[in-house]
């Protein structure tokens, strides 16, 4: 079988491709791999607690491993660790890395650039999936998920801290992708037919964050063609999990 890596970030699009992926029986997973805020020991953009991070990848039981970055990172600093990372890997026979993106060509690009540039290749199982119909069999497959950060510029504080049903579904804006797959929410996804045992949690308090760039990748955000980047948001509602 072919070694591959995994980039695990506890939401839903991780775990359905985690599933895609091990029902094909073409890849080891030998690992999952993580970004972690190291200040506030909690997962970059999800805001998940570490302690409910380490929760799931026990109860999927698969080794994993964290890479810590300060609060304030620039996209130079992201990529010369991510670079480090990754050529550690490839030296360790991982010939390929899977993600669970599905339509996002810019976000694409940049990872199949940034990977080649070790010699890595790189696998994607829900690529131009159609969204409505991916997250029906998600959740027919009896994968259950809790939306842990909503964009507060396009949903309002109702959508973080629900749990992703048809209800849910009936109730987004009809600008807003049914996976989020634009970046509208995030999720924690804590049990379905990965998972030895559901994780458990409880629901904390909401908070609304906003978020001001660096001055270097702010000049990126001005600089970039990417429809997708000159619209940076910077203010979200994040629902706190307790372990």
């Amino acid at each position: 079988m072919k070694k591959a890596f995994f980039n695990w970030s506890s939401g839903k699009g991780s775990a359905f491709a985690l599933y895609k992926i091990l029902q094909e029986k073409e890849y080891e997973i030998v690992k999952l791999l993580t970004n972690v805020n190291q200040e506030y020991r909690r997962i970059s953009m999800h805001g998940l607690r570490e302690e409910l991070l380490d929760k799931q990848v026990e109860a999927i039981g698969l080794p994993s491993e964290k890479l810590y970055f300060p609060a304030q990172v620039t996209m130079e600093m992201y990529n010369q660790k991510m670079k480090e990372t990754l050529s550690d890997f490839k030296e360790n026979k991982l010939d390929y890395a899977v993600f669970g993106d599905i339509f996002l060509e810019d976000l694409k690009k940049y990872r199949d650039q940034k990977l080649a540039e070790v010699g890595i290749k790189v696998v994607y199982p829900l690529w131009k999936r159609d969204t409505k119909e991916l997250l029906k069999e998600f959740l027919d497959l009896g994968f259950k998920t809790i939306t842990v950060c909503v964009n507060a510029t396009l949903l309002g504080e109702e959508f973080v801290g629900r749990i992703i049903d048809e209800d849910f579904i009936k109730d987004l804006p009809e600008n807003i992708d049914p996976c989020g797959e634009n970046g509208e929410f995030h999720t924690f996804t804590f049990d379905g037919p990965i998972f030895n045992s559901p994780v458990d949690f409880q629901i904390g308090e909401k908070v609304l964050r906003s978020y001001t760039l660096n001055k270097e990748d702010d000049q990126n955000c001005h600089t970039d063609t990417s429809e997708k980047v000159k619209n940076y948001d910077t203010s979200f509602w994040y629902c706190d999990l307790l372990p």
